[in-house]
């Protein structure tokens, strides 16, 4: 896991689902084994509807449900194994190992929703959106990780940092 943490950071405004969809489209090209994407932001934010675009950008045709009572969803795509967290009814950290969260990190791609409660078990270098509502279908996000990630972001219109 490297260390190169945060140098980027880019805000724009997801107007609807197809500039979700579109968000999830990049963020799977840009993806390797042994990523994780955290996903935060209040209930109803969109969180899940981000993971699900990344997923169908992947590849999988599948219904994708939520992981929030399965706490967690695997899938296999062309590229690589993804798994979906929900670590929403999480507790304590220590039951991320009962999960495979550390595992899930080895040879695939880990997408988290609530991922404060994984407290330090995420890498240091992990892509960080931050979703947040500012209308019934418009939604702010915040992208912010390591400097490969901008590339794929060059084209969002307000740079933060």
């Amino acid at each position: 896991m490297s260390k190169d943490v945060r140098k980027f950071a880019r805000t724009a405004v997801l107007a609807d689902l197809a500039a979700t969809d579109a968000l999830g489209a990049r963020i799977a090209a840009g993806i390797k084994p042994g990523d994780a994407v955290t996903l935060e932001g209040d209930l109803g934010t969109g969180k899940t509807t981000l993971a699900r675009a990344i997923l169908r950008a992947l590849g999988v045709t599948d219904t994708v449900p939520s992981p929030t009572f399965t706490l967690v969803q695997h899938y296999e795509t062309a590229r690589l194994p993804i798994s979906h967290y929900d670590l929403y009814r999480v507790e304590h950290a220590d039951e991320l190992d009962e999960l495979g969260l550390e595992d899930a990190l080895t040879g695939g791609v880990v997408l988290v929703e609530w991922p404060e409660r994984a407290a330090d078990r995420l890498p240091t270098d992990s892509l960080h959106v931050a979703l947040r509502t500012i209308e019934a279908q418009a939604r702010q996000v915040t992208l912010s990780g390591p400097v490969r990630w901008a590339r794929l972001f060059q084209e969002t219109k307000s740079h933060v940092g």
